[in-house]
């Protein structure tokens, strides 16, 4: 079967379910949602959700709260907000009771899946000393590093990834070097002075700024080991991801990596018809998400239960299958 036709197929289950669905949101709600930074990513996403529960939900009150990653998952487990955007492996770590969380987060549930893909991309020069991460642990090379800001998944994954590659973070310092915890763009900004040897960050690819240092820069992209892979899957939830050759113009071979996804999350203690009148709100007004954000433009209706390594919220599975978008 084509893309084509899995798409059209997809779409008709979807029409097919529309009328069943629509019986969740026949009352009021009120909702607030915890997303990212007044601008960002999540804050579109987050603005299009909420629309989609006014349109499901006639009169029902929508609020947008800016929000961090770690910090969205803790606002869902107290109940100070119905909904919150995080990567499904923060999430994980929260119900798992691990760093960067000091107490378990047990009751969180997931809602809808809104982005597939936030792979690892380490990005170094092209003409500089450290050709793998084996490089770095064998030499004991004083690498200078930068990660994502601390507390998000992009530095606690980053982290693991070192840890999963038989570095430590004491055995950087020890042999020399340091860590940055600062944005992307600073990162970028620090290899292209000579501040840093090693970028890290995740993110959808081609990546725009990847591609926007590669024009001032010499670069190119560390895959992640074989083994190292295979640990984070098992510890971290995420997913083998490879980025094909050429998907940038400064790389002509595929690299291994690891990908982690954001989703929609919920408390299992919001009520289940609640929770299904927003996922069904989201499943019938999936061409209003496609148009005002450019992830559900590349995802099928038919991807939105797919939320692992979490469990999805009972109010949600119950919509999905009425739509027929689950079994």
């Amino acid at each position: 079967m084509t893309k084509s036709m899995i798409r059209k197929a997809a779409l008709a289950v979807l029409a097919g379910g529309m009328v069943a669905t629509a019986a969740f949101a026949a009352e009021p709600l009120k909702i607030t949602l915890a997303g990212g930074s007044v601008g960002g990513a999540w804050s579109a996403m987050g603005a299009a959700i909420g629309e989609t529960i006014r349109m499901g939900a006639p009169d029902s009150s929508f609020t947008y709260e800016p929000g961090v990653d770690a910090a969205n998952v803790q606002l869902v487990q107290s109940g100070r907000v119905q909904l919150g955007i995080a990567h499904a492996q923060m999430a994980l770590r929260g119900i798992k009771g691990l760093a960067p969380f000091k107490a378990a987060t047990p009751d969180i549930r997931a809602v809808a899946l809104l982005d597939p893909l936030a792979a690892v991309q380490i990005v170094v020069k092209a003409d500089g000393p450290i050709q793998s991460l084996a490089d770095i642990r064998e030499k004991k090379i004083p690498v200078r590093i930068a990660f994502n800001q601390r507390g998000t998944t992009m530095a606690v994954i980053g982290e693991e990834v070192f840890k999963s590659s038989g570095i430590s973070l004491k055995d950087i310092t020890d042999w020399g070097g340091r860590i940055e915890y600062v944005s992307f763009n600073a990162g970028l900004d620090m290899l292209k002075n000579g501040q840093v040897d090693l970028v890290l960050n995740m993110l959808a690819f081609p990546s725009g700024q990847v591609n926007a240092i590669s024009r001032d820069l010499p670069i190119r992209l560390l895959p992640v080991p074989a083994d190292a892979v295979k640990k984070l899957v098992d510890a971290e939830g995420v997913k083998p991801v490879t980025i094909p050759a050429t998907t940038y113009g400064f790389e002509d071979k595929p690299v291994e990596t690891v990908t982690a996804s954001v989703v929609l999350l919920a408390s299992s203690k919001m009520p289940d018809a609640e929770v299904a009148a927003v996922t069904a709100a989201m499943i019938k007004n999936y061409d209003y998400l496609k148009k005002a954000y450019v992830t559900f433009g590349k995802m099928e209706p038919s991807q939105l239960p797919d939320v692992a390594p979490l469990s999805l919220h009972p109010g949600a599975a119950q919509a999905y299958r009425e739509a027929g978008l689950l079994k």
